[in-house]
């Protein structure tokens, strides 16, 4: 995959990236466009069930684990004692798509948009950081020069994606 066709969402805990990207993967799929997305979590989290086949399997040592069946499939790899992955490897995982939406990553070297919230007490992370592209606030923003949309202009919000990506909107 592409890294030119990666955009990222970033801002802090309860901005609403993930609403955000949720609204921006149906806007996108409703205009006939592939789309992966890449969750970065900060967290520990377990994808299984204490007490299915697949978690048995896990438990009993093994390193990775496919579930499949007729609706989907899923691959768990257990890290051990090896370090997480970075961005190009799990990027280098995904099957090819028309554009890859990440939340997370704050510090990987791609176009992001910054999401606040109001309640978000934060510095911002756009005057630092010049792979932020544009801001999606509900406040007014001082002195800053990059566009700023509204949380709720998923269409705006998409048409800026893709001309910063460089790619094809199937409906025009």
């Amino acid at each position: 995959m592409n890294i030119d066709k990666c955009f990222g969402i970033a801002g802090w805990k309860n901005s609403g990236k993930t609403s955000l990207v949720a609204s921006l993967v149906s806007e996108f799929n409703r205009r006939g466009l592939k789309i992966s997305t890449i969750k970065h979590a900060h967290h520990s989290f377990d994808l299984d069930t204490p007490g299915t086949d697949s978690f048995k399997h896990r438990q009993a040592g093994a390193g990775e684990v496919v579930l499949v069946s007729a609706n989907r499939w899923a691959i768990q790899h257990e890290l051990n004692d090896e370090a997480e992955p970075d961005f190009a490897t799990i990027l280098s995982k995904l099957t090819p798509c028309d554009l890859v939406l990440v939340e997370g990553y704050k510090k990987e070297q791609i176009a992001k948009l910054e999401i606040r919230g109001a309640e978000t007490e934060q510095d911002f992370l756009w005057p630092d950081d010049k792979t932020i592209k544009a801001i999606a606030s509900d406040e007014p923003i001082e002195g800053c020069s990059l566009p700023v949309f509204q949380r709720s202009q998923i269409e705006e919000i998409a048409d800026f994606i893709l001309k910063t990506c460089e790619i094809e909107d199937e409906t025009d």
